[in-house]
């Protein structure tokens, strides 16, 4: 069943769209949606038998509430840890102020909700109350892509490294403390990065379903 035409969406920003549609339009969108057996207004998780996912998350209205590198290296580290703990292995991630995203391997998908729960309720409380701002929504839900192939991976792992470049963030992958780029360079040099760089080169990766 085709989409309403004009009006499909990525799911990382179907709640943000949604709300300029007409209410025909939004009454019909929700219809398929549900027809495709998605939930109504969060995002789809159709594909969970994969191994490698990159997962994003976004902070609700895309509002910059990770500001500061401390918040930002405090949810890295929480999300290594509940990650961590249940098997799920971070292969590359960049933390932004209203974003971040994780290339990811999965032994169990379903294991993932708790984990992002893990992280964002603790976070959202303390940051509401740091900011004076209690019972404030912080937190949108997790979208995912599974990877397809092995160029999908390492354009993903590209893509990571470069995206506190693409939302202007920063001159250069290197200059973005939060970033796997580091590891990467420390663990397989300059040459290496430059290689992957070259054979799976970004181009036009993430446009529009991660213009945040």
């Amino acid at each position: 069943m085709p989409l309403v035409v004009g009006i499909s969406m990525p799911p990382v920003c179907f709640m943000y769209e949604y709300r300029r549609l007409t209410p025909k339009e939004q009454q019909e969108l929700v219809r398929q949606r549900l027809a495709r057996g998605y939930p109504a207004h969060e995002p789809p998780h159709p594909i969970q038998d994969r191994d490698y996912y990159l997962l994003t998350a976004v902070c609700y209205e895309h509002a910059p509430h990770m500001q500061t590198p401390q918040r930002r290296q405090d949810v890295l580290d929480r999300l290594f840890t509940a990650m961590t703990n249940v098997g799920v292995e971070i292969r590359a991630w960049v933390v932004l102020p209203n974003h971040y995203h994780l290339l990811t391997f999965v032994p169990d998908f379903k294991l993932l909700g708790a984990c992002f729960k893990e992280v964002h309720g603790p976070t959202a409380v303390t940051w509401n109350r740091e900011d004076g701002r209690s019972g404030r929504k912080v937190w949108y839900r997790f979208t995912d892509r599974a990877m397809r192939s092995e160029a999908h991976y390492y354009t993903t792992l590209n893509y990571i490294h470069y995206n506190p470049v693409k939302h202007k963030w920063a001159a250069s992958p290197y200059e973005w403390s939060e970033s796997s780029v580091h590891w990467y360079l420390e663990h397989h040099g300059r040459d290496w990065l430059r290689d992957v760089w070259r054979t799976h080169p970004v181009r036009d990766y993430g446009q529009e379903w991660d213009d945040l």
